[in-house]
């Protein structure tokens, strides 16, 4: 059952890294100034590293069985 509610997460996190991923190589294929490519570049490499660490955190809130804790407040 808990490989159920990780479904989601998964797939929503791989397709948005996927698009994160296509973004920063489509900042480097046009020309334009070394600043915005970095930009293109750093601002999705880091949006990806968020998402995989809120992946990582809402695995092992699952792990854990701490998903319904909110229901306590």
């Amino acid at each position: 059952m808990k490989a159920k509610k990780l479904i989601a997460p998964i797939v929503i996190t791989t397709l948005l890294v996927l698009y994160l991923i296509a973004f920063v190589v489509l900042a480097f294929l046009f020309s334009v100034p070394l600043w915005a490519k970095l930009l293109g570049g750093l601002i999705p490499l880091a949006l990806i590293g968020v998402s995989v660490f809120v992946l990582v955190e809402r695995i092992k809130e699952v792990r854990s069985g701490e998903e319904d804790d909110l229901s306590q407040y």
